[in-house]
């Protein structure tokens, strides 16, 4: 039987389905878990090498899923296309380059503002992208909840702890979040012409999978063959890569790309939460504020969506 989701014909069932935005807030949410799992990783574990087996195993069971189930055909046609084998070559660039560019920011710019200007600037990409490439224009509403999101996305991760600010470090962050905002305007550009969204992010990760693979075997990948990194690297790779970015995916089919690159930021706000409630961390006075300020953007974006 085919995997394809079927049509209904029924109003109350179509009713029922989650809307894009909503499957864009589970994507983050499950992406929200991947620092609590990192920290169960063996200690030879690099986050580089982390990295590049998350995407190397994801991008695999991606493009496996694209190819082999019914969605087949739609991965044969998008990449029969020239026009779309370009567009494709670009995004799978663009995600090798947001995932390496985000764990060179770290590594010399500490992981508060790495984070911070890496998630902060990928909405304000978009938005520019949008309007420099004639995509959908973002509205008032779009910049009000992405300022106050951004603004307590920042408190979050960076309130009440002091971290290094570095100049190339600050530059790879933001090279990461345009290379993400690029990959998500590749992938709805895609999606929005009518290509099959699984098949879309099967050959986008795929090819960012054999990017990445050099780096993974340079990187002493030993760790993912103990019992513990095994399960790291599995759940990285088929969960939070494949399982988030499918839903990221079909998202993206109602869902404009600049509202979802800022409906995203709700990952650090589970990341926290998650270290809250299982690693024993506390939030401070500004990060809990922040908190807020995140979760209060994120609701009057949603709002407008579904208005819209």
């Amino acid at each position: 039987m085919s995997t394809r989701l079927i049509e209904s014909t029924d109003p109350a069932a179509r009713g029922r389905r989650p809307t894009g935005s909503a499957l864009i807030l589970l994507a983050a949410s499950v992406w929200g878990t991947t620092g609590t799992v990192q920290t169960l990783a063996p200690a030879g574990a690099d986050p580089v090498s982390v990295g590049a087996a998350r995407i190397v195993l994801g991008g695999a069971v991606l493009l496996a899923l694209a190819a082999f189930t019914g969605n087949g055909e739609g991965l044969r046609r998008l990449v029969s296309h020239r026009r779309s084998r370009w567009a494709l070559a670009l995004g799978a660039v663009c995600v090798a380059v947001y995932q390496t560019a985000f764990f060179a920011a770290v590594a010399r710019t500490g992981v508060a503002t790495g984070t911070i200007v890496t998630i902060g600037s990928s909405p304000a990409f978009a938005g520019l992208i949008a309007v420099l490439t004639g995509g959908a224009r973002p509205t008032l509403r779009w910049g009000a909840a992405t300022a106050c999101a951004v603004a307590g996305c920042a408190a979050l991760i960076g309130g009440g702890r002091s971290a290094g600010v570095e100049p190339l470090g600050v530059a790879l962050a933001l090279l990461s979040g345009l290379a993400y905002a690029s990959y998500a305007t590749v992938a709805a550009r895609l999606i929005g012409r009518g290509e099959s969204s699984p098949a879309v992010t099967g050959a986008l990760f795929g090819a960012a999978a054999v990017m990445l693979l050099p780096v993974l075997l340079g990187s002493s990948p030993g760790w993912a063959l103990t019992p513990s990194g095994a399960l790291v690297a599995g759940y990285l790779g088929v969960v939070t890569t494949s399982g988030g970015y499918l839903l990221y995916a079909r998202g993206l089919r109602t869902t404009p790309v600049t509202v979802a690159t800022t409906l995203t930021l709700a990952e650090p706000a589970v990341a926290a939460l998650l270290g809250l409630l299982v690693l024993g961390e506390r939030l401070g006075g500004v990060a809990w504020a922040g908190l807020a300020a995140l979760a209060a953007g994120l609701l009057l974006l949603i709002a407008g969506e579904r208005r819209r």
